[in-house]
């Protein structure tokens, strides 16, 4: 009996903070960075997203260093390219599998993730999940800051996290929205 090769990773977890290890956060990151490339006609396959999964403290230096706010937030991204207007991004270009094009870099916050999700009364694999999800909209060019923005980023968001089987993050609690 043959098995089919196991397709190559899309996402590289870097961990430091031993308090992820709790969370299988690798596949939990894979399985939202695929999702979310899938939902937009993306082959996973061509593209590569790097992940940091820190402490609060890491993430505040992080948000001081790129975005002039020295305080954690709960995820950071940085796209590798520009992907033109967020309503609309460009399509970006998939490498081939062995020379995956990168779609940038994402940070977590322990901290701030696990509070928020217990505030949520979610369990955290569904809050990461979305984080994830949402960071990775931010790496294709998709943003939130405004309302007509926010729209479709946050529809795209909760049709993903319907495919995965997760409820809507914005439907059942009032106000919640990612920094």
């Amino acid at each position: 009996m043959t098995t089919a090769p196991a397709e190559p990773a899309v996402v590289d977890v870097i961990v430091e903070d031993a308090r992820w290890e709790a969370v299988a956060l690798e596949t939990l990151a894979e399985t939202a960075v695929r999702a979310t490339l899938r939902h937009l006609g993306l082959a996973p396959a061509g593209f590569e997203v790097a992940l940091m999964a820190g402490s609060d403290a890491r993430i505040a230096e992080l948000n001081a260093e790129f975005r002039d706010k020295p305080a954690p937030t709960n995820v950071l991204s940085w796209p590798a390219r520009d992907m033109g207007a967020p309503e609309a991004p460009d399509t970006p270009v998939p490498g081939p599998a062995d020379d995956p094009e990168p779609l940038g870099d994402i940070a977590l916050a322990w901290d701030t993730c696990a509070a928020e999700a217990r505030a949520a009364g979610r369990p955290l694999a569904d809050h990461l999940t979305h984080l994830v999800v949402h960071a990775t909209l931010h790496l294709l060019g998709y943003d939130h800051a405004e309302d007509t923005q926010a729209a479709v980023m946050e529809s795209l968001e909760v049709a993903i996290l319907a495919q995965l089987g997760l409820p809507d993050p914005y439907g059942d609690v009032a106000g919640e929205r990612i920094a």
